[in-house]
């Protein structure tokens, strides 16, 4: 027997968002309340990616667009319809107990504190296993501290954002670096990408409040997540700014804060029809009274997409439009 409850995975950095259009839509229609998990972006598509069937969900959540071989993964499966949403704009945030340091890092300190293998600190172009222990070592002006980082693991698109965004960023500083991108990008991926293994960076789990209790306990501790989750908790925890740049509303909406991220879901369009209530919490969920500068969402934390942008997703996801691989040229 078919289900008759929306099924959805995914993000840990969407799940808040999800759940309070879910929660809606399941108080003002007649359709059940949909059931969301928060598997990570990574965990939710491989999940998605599965196949068709009652079994396998209908939308995942994803804070980063969906990744080629991941489509390429639920073609291979049989989910060759895909619907993609983006809802909307979050900034990664790398935070500390309000009782901690007021902290201003830029890109380049990141990557030294976090990277598994670092420039030679002697000057040469070579790769060495990263030696710095305290931020102090990674920059004078920093204080002299233990590097410890509380984050999210690998099937987290939180993870994914900051070593593109946040670790890579700070790669890309060194030309002979960033230089390798075009000779090799494979190795290059491999060597701005890589999270250190020694202790200074620890996992979390799929979990942000984790995350806050450990910063809330420990105020030399750094910790990585979503800006929705920096806004729910000011009383507990406060943002190291990038580069002197505070995230805020304004600073992710407009980029200027340096690791600002959009924010997506897939609509499995096969379970379209089978499973009821699918595209009409996809119509909710795109309501500029949800999404809009004025939505609840906004509220929440979401920071929207100019309106021009919404319109466009909107019309995407009332059309069900699928994917056609284009998106990853």
């Amino acid at each position: 027997m078919a289900r008759d409850t929306v099924s959805i995975v995914g993000s840990s950095t969407v799940y808040p968002f999800a759940t309070v259009v879910a929660e809606r839509f399941g108080r003002n229609t007649s359709f059940p309340t949909p059931k969301i998990e928060s598997t990570g972006s990574g965990g939710g598509l491989k999940l998605f990616c599965q196949g068709v069937g009652t079994q396998h969900p209908d939308i995942t959540n994803a804070s980063r667009r969906m990744k080629q071989s991941e489509f390429e993964l639920c073609k291979s499966n049989g989910v060759k319809d895909i619907t993609e949403v983006q809802i909307g704009y979050d900034g990664l945030v790398v935070a500390n107990s309000v009782k901690g340091p007021d902290l201003d890092i830029s890109l380049r300190d990141l990557y030294l504190a976090m990277a598994k293998d670092v420039p030679n600190p002697n000057g040469t172009e070579e790769l060495v296993a990263n030696p710095y222990k305290t931020w102090k070592d990674v920059n004078p002006a920093l204080p002299n501290v233990k590097i410890e980082v509380v984050g999210p693991p690998p099937t987290s698109g939180t993870r994914d954002s900051f070593n593109e965004l946040g670790v890579e960023g700070g790669c890309k500083t060194f030309p002979w670096l960033k230089a390798m991108k075009g000779q090799d990008k494979s190795k290059y991926k491999s060597v701005c990408r890589s999270i250190r293994e020694d202790g200074h960076y620890i996992e979390a789990g799929e979990n942000d409040n984790l995350i806050i209790q450990k910063l809330e306990s420990s105020p030399n501790i750094l910790g990585v997540f979503g800006f929705s989750f920096l806004d729910q908790n000011r009383s507990i925890v406060k943002a190291v700014k990038i580069k002197g740049v505070s995230p805020n509303m304004e600073t992710v909406g407009s980029g200027e804060y340096p690791m600002a991220r959009s924010m997506y879901f897939y609509v499995k369009k096969a379970h379209v029809g089978v499973i009821p209530g699918i595209q009409e919490y996809v119509k909710e969920f795109t309501h500029d009274r949800t999404w809009g500068d004025e939505g609840y969402l906004a509220d929440k934390g979401l920071i929207p997409s100019p309106k021009t942008e919404r319109m466009k997703w909107a019309e995407n996801a009332k059309s069900l439009n699928s994917m056609t691989g284009k998106e990853f040229e």
